[in-house]
């Protein structure tokens, strides 16, 4: 199939190759000239494992093109919309502008039969506002959302764990199209569920919703468990065994982060406030809270470690991405935690494997190192706030040789503390004794 994507950002450009990967003649449109130009050289605007190599693959075999050029999606039986959706910058709603910026665009270079797919996440209602322009052309609208995870979105892309298709009820044409496009998913028994519109874009944000819950939860038992001396992660190991509630996420620490759950919730109690249903997520206000919250208990136990005060400590900073394999510093908790204790008068010395950069761009005022001996020399005390494989495989022998204090804050419960407390360093971490 012929198949425009509009957006090329982190959704849209690992979509458009991971679709040209599966056979498709895939066209990436974007206006940024510089974006473009960097993903026809075969290069990621941002990290993301494998992405560089499928760019170059499809880009070789010329199943994937590039432009700014909106009228070369013309010709497109599917045109799939993939642009940003942030937060607005004076309230909790969202920032439709693109979205409906590029639905503009394309109306003109529509043919009769022609399905626009959009794929990223809008408030309920979006799409019925939107179908009317597209439908007036003779093309169908159909509303297809993304459950990517950052670290493998290639692999989510080409076997998704299930694929929503909103449409039309009887619109058995886009139904059809999306089978096409996703023929080799569904041959792999990939379940699929057939919705309307609101439904297909409130799974998104509900599902959101519902992790972000999950993860606040087990961080307000962290927060009970530091005022009994419980262990939040044995706690944490005990109900997972629960079939009811499942082990994975139940992960105490820093708390979640990034460019989808803060922003997804937020915007979800938003518009369940416009819609007056806002008392139903009330407590989606609490799960942020509560979120929020883990940060500010960080620095606190920084300080407590440092003695009582942050001012003048060496502070090492292991991790700055929300979460490994990725450079998203959007709400990043490590570098959220990092810039205040800079703010606090602390000597930080920041490092991460990828988001180095991408933190500079936010924070230019830390001191950012290459390696972990690098910012770790002489440290007071070293935190570790994203849970990188190779934070988590440190040798704490080796390490007590570079700082000042044999002193680390496990900002993820990701280390082993007895390997650790053995090896003559303090051993902190969030809802641990």
């Amino acid at each position: 199939m012929k198949i425009s994507v509009i957006g090329c950002g982190y959704l849209g450009a690992v979509h458009a190759s991971s679709l040209a990967k599966l056979g498709h003649d895939v066209v990436g449109i974007d206006i940024d000239q510089a974006k473009i130009d960097l993903l026809s050289s075969a290069q990621a605007p941002f990290y993301e494992p494998g992405l560089p190599e499928l760019l170059s693959e499809t880009l070789t075999a010329g199943t994937l093109t590039f432009t700014t050029d909106m009228s070369l999606a013309r010709g497109a039986s599917v045109h799939f919309i993939a642009v940003g959706t942030p937060q607005q910058e004076d309230s909790n709603a969202v920032d439709l502008r693109a979205v409906e910026s590029a639905f503009e665009g394309i109306v003109a270079h529509l043919s009769p039969g022609d399905v626009v797919v959009g794929k990223s996440t809008v408030p309920v209602g979006t799409a019925e506002r939107l179908a009317e322009g597209i439908e007036a052309v003779g093309a169908h609208l159909a509303w297809n959302p993304e459950f990517l995870r950052e670290g493998y979105a290639v692999k989510d892309t080409i076997s998704p764990d299930r694929l929503v298709y909103g449409v039309r009820p009887g619109d058995d044409h886009s139904v059809a199209m999306l089978d096409k496009v996703y023929a080799r998913a569904l041959a792999h028994d990939t379940p699929r569920v057939i919705t309307d519109f609101a439904t297909s874009e409130l799974v998104k944000v509900a599902a959101n919703a519902f992790l972000a819950t999950k993860i606040s939860f087990i961080n307000a038992m962290a927060e009970v468990a530091e005022v009994t001396g419980a262990d939040v992660t044995q706690l944490a190991d005990a109900i997972g065994y629960d079939a009811r509630i499942g082990r994975r996420f139940l992960n105490a620490g820093l708390g979640f982060g990034g460019g989808c759950l803060p922003k997804d919730i937020r915007g979800f109690m938003a518009r369940a406030s416009e819609l007056g249903a806002g008392d139903a997520l009330n407590f989606l206000g609490e799960v942020d809270a509560i979120n929020l919250r883990r940060r500010e208990r960080m620095v606190d136990l920084c300080r407590e470690v440092l003695g009582g005060t942050i001012t003048g400590a060496k502070i090492a900073v292991l991790g700055l991405a929300f979460k490994p394999d990725s450079d998203d510093v959007r709400d990043s908790p490590a570098l959220d935690v990092a810039a205040r204790l800079a703010e606090l008068g602390g000597h930080v010395r920041a490092t991460d494997p990828q988001a180095i950069e991408t933190s500079r761009r936010l924070r230019p005022e830390l001191d950012y190192v290459a390696t972990v001996e690098e910012a770790a020399r002489d440290a007071d005390v070293v935190l570790v706030l994203t849970e990188w494989r190779e934070y988590r495989d440190i040798n704490p022998v080796v390490l007590k040789s570079v700082v000042s204090v044999r002193a680390i804050l496990d900002g993820r419960n990701c280390l082993n503390p007895v390997q650790w407390r053995e090896a003559g360093w303090t051993y902190r971490a969030l809802g641990r004794p």
